[in-house]
């Protein structure tokens, strides 16, 4: 099954806004989501602080202010067969 990568932090409504995306998409196109939170380990805290919610999806990565619906489903498309 493929995995989608999902990096957030607690306390984060557009993380929240995207996790209910994701989970919304996950009847659509089925994937494992894998949740890493920023604060778990430096390098992620390091490289995505700024941009989360951030989703990799394979090659296709999608930060805070490229993330919706449109760009999120688009990514799944690409990667993932439909159900």
């Amino acid at each position: 099954m493929q995995k989608v990568i999902y990096y957030t932090k607690e306390i984060c409504s557009l993380c929240e806004e995207a996790k209910a995306l994701l989970i919304m998409f996950q009847q659509k196109y089925p994937f494992e989501l894998e949740e890493r939170d920023i604060y778990t380990n430096d390098a992620w805290l390091e490289k995505y602080q700024l941009l989360i919610p951030f989703v990799q999806i394979n090659e296709t990565t999608l930060n805070c202010e490229q993330l919706n619906m449109e760009s999120l489903e688009h990514a799944l498309a690409k990667h993932i067969d439909k159900v």
